[in-house]
């Protein structure tokens, strides 16, 4: 049960450090900033049975998204950050490594090039984005801040 409260802590954590270095690196104009929104949107299109998008227009507008997408973006947090707990523990033992936490915070990025990405519509790497080369690196930037927090949560618990 303490991995799971690791877990899920440590997944908070991350996408909240995520979130928050993204809002300040977004202001600056160093990277895109993550729209909640469509995350709400596009897992709304999810629960309707429809994963993928030609151009993200063709994502219908839904009520609540936003709130949709905060449940979506830090369930996704928290789905990714267990498995490393979990594994972590299994494979090696003892408490999870921050390092390594970092490491497979990068990691994660690959579920944005190859799964969120082309579900949004903009295919994969995000090469169809109306932002170019800055969306995958923002996602990649993004997920490394979320390792920063996955390791800050490993480390607190």
């Amino acid at each position: 049960m303490d991995i799971v409260v690791t877990g899920v802590v440590a997944g908070v954590l991350g996408t909240l450090m995520m979130d928050s270095l993204n809002l300040i690196f977004a202001r600056t104009g160093m990277l895109s900033k993550i729209e909640v929104g469509m995350i709400g949107r596009m897992a709304v299109g999810w629960a309707r049975g429809r994963f993928s998008y030609e151009h993200p227009s063709e994502m219908r507008q839904a009520g609540n998204e936003t709130l949709y997408g905060y449940i979506t973006h830090y369930s996704i947090g928290v789905a990714l950050a267990i498995p490393y707990v979990l594994g972590w523990d299994i494979l090696v033992g003892g408490p999870a490594s921050p390092v390594w936490a970092v490491a497979y915070g990068v990691a994660t990025t690959v579920a944005s090039y190859f799964f969120v990405f082309p579900s949004m519509g903009f295919g994969l790497f995000g090469r169809r984005s109306p932002e170019g080369l800055r969306a995958p690196l923002s996602s990649l930037a993004n997920h490394l801040f979320y390792g920063l927090g996955l390791a800050l949560g490993v480390a607190l618990v």
